[in-house]
């Protein structure tokens, strides 16, 4: 019998991240995390880290990575918001800006921590379809509405959008926060930062996770007006006023610093995805065109949740949805060359059994 406690937990279905594996020989294409290392003045300073300061708590405030930020993005401090990685940012953001009684909206098909912040927060939520060639049509979103999160570029499809669809976004939506989620943004996509400045409604969010190859400092920000900033900053005060930890601090901030390495290793996974792209579609598949550091694909007449069984056999590991509309489509994250050789000749290797 259940007890009567028990009626008071939270049921929620939460987010399922990409299947971790603890064998270390595995490829490991199914998380959309860098292939590269951290910057090397991102490394040297955590190998400078002084220990003896973790005594003490980090600034409040990050100020130091506030500023790199700032200055990097040509904005303000107070146009500048950090956080746990950018999944902590736009939890935060929800419960910040997304307040009214009318429900907020976003791509069905796109990233899906979305619902599960609107369950867990109470927030009402609609989806509009992407079309059949997955692109987000803006005209859908001209209805009155709560709030509008989209991710430019999206996940899973990879596609990204330009600023003009971006500004027309917001011109629909001058009542209504928009969100727009940049995780992705720095493998090709158009950044809406510059858009800040003009529209105060406007909150871009971004991470040090994919293009900066720090995922596991977890370190996430937000560029948007001084008004919409203020009040994340409140919402986060309230509960955790320290969310970002010393070390996160000194190697974010010499990430931002090493801008020749990051454009370097940018470039090196849009050189890779290019190649994998064509390689594939010369294999008969069907691969979107992608402005991030993973390719969406599929194959007429080819089991994707077959071949994504297969690969793990061989110890590459890629994504599988099982979704409607893209339960035959998978998502592959770009490796090294080397790791993608690999993938290339198992996935040969699949298709002639």
């Amino acid at each position: 019998m259940e007890k009567l406690w028990t009626e008071n937990l939270r049921k929620i279905e939460p987010y399922v991240p990409g299947e971790q594996s603890e064998d270390k020989d595995i490829i490991k294409l199914n998380a959309n995390e860098n292939p590269y290392p951290p910057s090397p003045m991102a490394e040297q300073a955590i190998k400078e880290f002084n220990a003896d300061s973790l005594r003490l708590y980090p600034n409040a405030n990050a100020t130091e990575l506030k500023q790199v930020l700032a200055d990097y993005y040509n904005v303000k401090t107070n146009n500048i918001f950090l956080g746990n990685g950018s999944d902590d940012v736009i939890a935060v953001a929800f419960q910040a800006l997304f307040n009214s009684d009318l429900p907020i909206v976003y791509p069905d098909l796109t990233y899906s921590f979305y619902p599960v912040w609107c369950s867990l927060f109470n927030i009402p939520y609609k989806t509009y379809p992407v079309d059949d060639d997955f692109r987000i049509n803006v005209e859908d979103y001209k209805e009155k509405n709560g709030g509008v999160i989209i991710p430019n570029p999206n996940a899973p499809t990879s596609i990204g959008e330009s600023t003009d669809f971006v500004e027309k976004l917001l011109e629909y939506n001058q009542d209504s926060v928009v969100i727009i989620d940049e995780a992705y943004v720095d493998f090709g996509g158009e950044s809406s930062v510059e858009l800040t400045k003009k529209y105060e409604n406007l909150l871009v969010t971004g991470t040090f996770s994919k293009s900066r190859s720090l995922a596991g400092l977890r370190i996430g920000f937000a560029v948007g007006s001084e008004k919409l900033i203020s009040v994340l900053e409140a919402v986060k005060n309230s509960y955790n006023s320290y969310t970002i930890d010393s070390l996160s601090i000194k190697a974010g901030k010499a990430s931002i610093l090493d801008d020749e390495y990051f454009k370097e290793t940018c470039r090196k996974v849009i050189a890779t995805r290019e190649y994998v792209t064509a390689q594939m579609r010369e294999m008969g598949f069907k691969v979107l065109d992608s402005s991030t550091n993973f390719i969406f694909a599929t194959k007429d007449g080819c089991s994707m949740k077959d071949m994504f069984e297969y690969l793990k056999t061989k110890k590459v590991y890629i994504r599988y949805f099982s979704i409607p509309r893209i339960e035959n489509y998978v998502r592959i994250t770009i490796g090294t060359d080397e790791e993608m050789a690999i993938f290339l000749k198992e996935l040969k290797g699949y298709l002639q059994k």
